[in-house]
């Protein structure tokens, strides 16, 4: 007989995440952990609710550094969400391409339009005006991911 799912507890996933590793050093570099997080430190953000996700911004990797340099700086001044990560040079099985990688930008809640357009907004004034799908939590913990065949997962693509 199967054993039922454990429910996951995505606020105690979104915290360990954010411990794994600092969020110092040029994510090209980086080859001990999957991720670098950068976390708001100024102003306050709600808490992520059941329906957080991100925006999925797909950079070449001989941009990344740069990119997340701004994207990093905008999430701890407050201007984007709560959080935002960036892929490393460590080699992700989730991948879709090998010659990029993926920057997350977190929102705490998909149904609240406003916030996550602004935060889109934002990330136009960055430099990031090519369109980017944003992406549900909850899908990721599905294994939902393109890689894998998973098509029309976006619920926003601006």
């Amino acid at each position: 007989m199967k054993q039922p799912k454990p429910k996951i507890d995505l606020n105690d996933l979104l915290k360990r995440a954010r411990k794994i590793v600092a969020a110092k050093g040029k994510p090209s570099k980086v080859k001990e952990a999957y991720w670098l997080i950068a976390e708001r430190m100024t102003g306050s953000y709600p808490e992520p609710t059941e329906r957080s996700g991100k925006w999925l911004v797909f950079v070449q990797t001989s941009a990344v550094d740069k990119v997340w340099a701004k994207i990093k700086e905008a999430t701890e001044d407050g201007k984007l969400g709560g959080s935002s990560k960036v892929s490393t040079g460590k080699q992700n099985p989730n991948a879709v391409d090998m010659d990029k990688k993926v920057i997350c930008v977190y929102t705490y809640d998909w149904a609240d339009g406003g916030d996550v357009h602004r935060v889109r907004a934002e990330l136009r004034k960055l430099g990031i005006t090519e369109k980017i799908p944003y992406k549900s939590d909850s899908d990721t913990l599905s294994g939902k991911y393109r890689v894998s065949g998973h098509t029309r997962i976006s619920k926003y693509y601006e």
